[in-house]
């Protein structure tokens, strides 16, 4: 079965009394345009996004009929927790690990990214607050996307910074 779009969530489209297969799958594998898996159940799954920038989300729905509906479901991995004590502490996180080039998950008010012990205890030894957890890294910072120059016009952080200078 080839899928080229997206049918709904199944947060927002009831799905009744359909049986419901799950295709299971990583955290990196969301962002990929053309795969190939297989369901719970086996049914074979050819992924093929044409257009730039379409994105899995958890809850996806890639197939819908009268009896069945298939369902993306990012499988849980350890991660860095970190929860920031400010919005400065976020921007300053945020920052520091994007300079590292490392996917950043912005979820319930806190930073995840994929656990590696190196930068777990640099982000401990820094001060912020973190902790490891096994979780579903669903919301992926799309900062790659976005052309920043280093001249005329202010960056996110930037603006971060000014808006946390605001507050005090």
């Amino acid at each position: 079965m080839i899928i080229e779009k997206i049918a709904g969530n199944i947060a927002s489209l009831a799905t009744g009394n359909r049986k419901v297969d799950f295709l299971q799958l990583e955290w990196y594998e969301m962002t990929k345009r053309i795969q190939r898996k297989h369901t719970q159940d086996g049914l074979e799954i050819a992924i093929k996004f044409l257009k730039e920038g379409q994105r899995l989300q958890h809850g996806d729905i890639l197939y819908i009929d009268d009896e069945k509906v298939v369902v993306v479901d990012i499988l849980p991995s350890d991660a860095i927790v970190v929860t920031p004590r400010s919005l400065l502490e976020m921007g300053s996180v945020c920052y520091e690990i994007g300079n590292k080039h490392l996917p950043v998950f912005i979820q319930n008010d806190q930073v995840l990214i994929p656990f590696e012990e190196p930068i777990f205890r640099w982000l401990a030894a820094s001060g912020y607050d973190t902790v490891k957890a096994h979780t579903r890294l669903t919301n992926l910072l799309n900062a790659n996307v976005q052309p920043h120059s280093h001249g005329g016009s202010s960056s996110l952080f930037s603006k971060i910074l000014g808006m946390a200078a605001k507050e005090r």
